[in-house]
């Protein structure tokens, strides 16, 4: 079984330590943060090993899961690899597109695994509603969150907008042709709220809307393609899909039928809830996964790139409009 150690014991660092020492498809062996109380906290709350250096914890490891703010995490990775060490790295990869890129040669001269935690690619809801999009045409997205001081070391492109970001370049697939993006600074020192309108090369839009002055939490993505529509809650995990069919209808669908519509044609609503998964969970075993049949991580480097690469350019627009 492979031994995984965790660099980083924050909020997010502190929920990978609690599945992982419940997990039973990989061996926990400890943790490693750079503030001494921090590590005793968590060595004393949840009897986990703490490890007094980081080098201290990769040598003990085959996997390092870098949990620390967005600053370290190409110090730690580099690291990690150069010493022959599978890498998971929470989002965003990494502070610049250039440092991920260097982590790309790093991880092909080291011949080991890499993958991003870009968690909304393993909720359920889009693992099973992703099977029903097809060619979007139209993509809307609302990510709003309440205001946590925690997630203001980077940008709300950064800090939420990202997860929207690599979900729409993975169904679209295409080129961005253009980039309109605005954003404000209410209390932090960047961006706290952004809207980016993202054109395609095939023709898909996509209107990308994060904020985290909101009341409510909210987390949609809506994907209108040829006769047929879908909605993603992943805050509630659930998918809607709505379609047209002329076909005999399933008992267990809702079916709605029209004087628009051509005759024998109808709507039919499909609606699908998932609670019982972590999403998480699931994209730290997807990662053990790649590891032990050596196949592509879902979320690899290249990917992770990608996602970084286009919330900079929107980061940028949005820069370019505020001067």
């Amino acid at each position: 079984m492979y031994k995984i150690g965790v660099v980083g014991a924050g909020h997010l660092g502190k929920i990978h330590l609690k599945i992982l020492q419940n997990a039973p498809f990989v061996n926990l062996v400890g943790f490693f943060d750079s503030d001494p109380k921090v590590r005793e906290e968590i060595k004393s709350k949840f009897n986990i090993k703490s490890f007094d250096s980081y080098r201290e914890l990769i040598d003990s490891s085959d996997i390092v899961d870098i949990v620390t703010p967005t600053l370290s995490h190409f110090n730690c990775a580099k690291e990690a690899l150069k010493s022959n060490k599978h890498v998971f790295i929470e989002k965003p990869v990494t502070h610049t597109v250039e440092e991920v890129k260097k982590l790309i040669k790093l991880a092909q001269i080291s011949g080991r695994k890499v993958q991003v935690g870009h968690v909304e690619r393993f909720n359920p809801a889009f693992t099973e509603a992703q099977k029903l999009i097809n060619q979007p045409r139209f993509i809307e997205v609302h990510r709003l969150a309440q205001f946590n001081s925690r997630g203001t070391d980077v940008s709300v492109i950064h800090d939420l907008m990202i997860h929207d970001l690599d979900i729409v370049l993975h169904v679209v697939k295409s080129p961005v042709k253009s980039i309109n993006a605005s954003g404000v600074s209410v209390l932090s020192n960047t961006p706290d709220i952004a809207n980016a309108r993202i054109e395609f090369i095939n023709g898909c839009v996509a209107n990308i809307t994060s904020s985290r002055m909101s009341l409510n939490n909210v987390r949609k993505s809506r994907f209108f393609q040829k006769n047929a529509y879908v909605s993603v809650d992943f805050l509630n995990r659930s998918h809607e899909f709505i379609r047209l069919d002329s076909n005999k209808i399933p008992s267990d669908k809702i079916s709605v039928s029209s004087p628009n519509f051509k005759p024998k044609e109808s709507v039919i609503i499909q609606t699908e809830s998932i609670s019982t998964v972590n999403p998480i969970e699931e994209e730290l075993k997807s990662f053990l996964n790649s590891i032990e049949s050596n196949i592509n991580p879902i979320v690899d480097l290249k990917a992770a790139q990608m996602a970084l690469q286009l919330t900079t350019d929107v980061m940028e627009q949005i820069t370019m409009g505020q001067n």
